[in-house]
């Protein structure tokens, strides 16, 4: 499974999904969309963070834990 965070600088809610996603001990990329642009063009989020799973926009915004592990298959 590849998992992507699209985040911003300062963005508290991409470190509480980043802190979720190390609790479950699982890989993921951070991406920062303001040094890396056309990644908005293929995600458009209006949010962040912006949650990719296997290349998939799942979510936009800061889901809850139980959110996350919906969206991973892990509950």
């Amino acid at each position: 499974m590849k998992i992507q965070i699209l985040t911003t600088p300062g963005c508290s809610g991409c470190k509480t999904v980043e802190k979720y996603l190390d609790e479950l001990g699982l890989h993921y990329d951070v991406i920062d969309v303001t040094e890396n642009p056309e990644f908005l063009q293929k995600y458009p989020i209006f949010t962040a963070p912006g949650i990719i799973i296997d290349d998939k926009l799942e979510f936009a915004g800061t889901p809850s834990k139980k959110k996350l592990l919906s969206m991973l298959k892990l509950e």
